[in-house]
């Protein structure tokens, strides 16, 4: 009996020597983690659009014409930013025409008390393509 007892002591012992040492789980395929995919860089305008032609086109005309004096794209100054007008207004031939007709014309209200002046010697083609351009940049 006290060899018996000695035995069980020892296999007790050694079972907990065992799963001490890690010897109690099973190999590195159960315990290993799946290794997670490394976030998406965020693509940047240029990267996303840079085959496209309305985006190309209507950058232009924008770098072109005093538009960056009061817009910026991503942050509003004197007047709402790109993606302000482009989450606001959906795209749509009849917003084109809408906010090409606003460019042209210049107005005040819409957007606070600023106005924005008209821009009479714009074509109504450029400020379509402008604003196509504008609306490309909904988040």
């Amino acid at each position: 009996m006290k060899i018996n007892n000695l035995l069980n002591v020892g296999l007790i012992a050694l079972a907990g020597l065992t799963f001490a040492c890690g010897g109690g789980e099973k190999a590195a395929q159960t315990t290993a983690e799946p290794v997670a995919a490394a976030p998406a860089k965020e693509m940047s305008l240029e990267e996303k659009y840079q085959n496209d032609p309305i985006y190309i086109k209507g950058l232009e005309k924008v770098k072109a014409s005093d538009c960056t004096s009061c817009h910026m794209v991503a942050r509003k100054i004197v007047g709402p930013s790109y993606a302000e007008v482009a989450e606001k207004y959906e795209n749509t031939e009849a917003n084109v025409t809408l906010l090409a007709t606003k460019i042209i014309q210049g107005g005040v209200g819409v957007w606070g008390e600023v106005p924005m002046p008209a821009h009479p010697g714009l074509s109504e083609e450029d400020a379509k393509d402008m604003i196509r351009y504008v609306l490309l940049l909904k988040k």
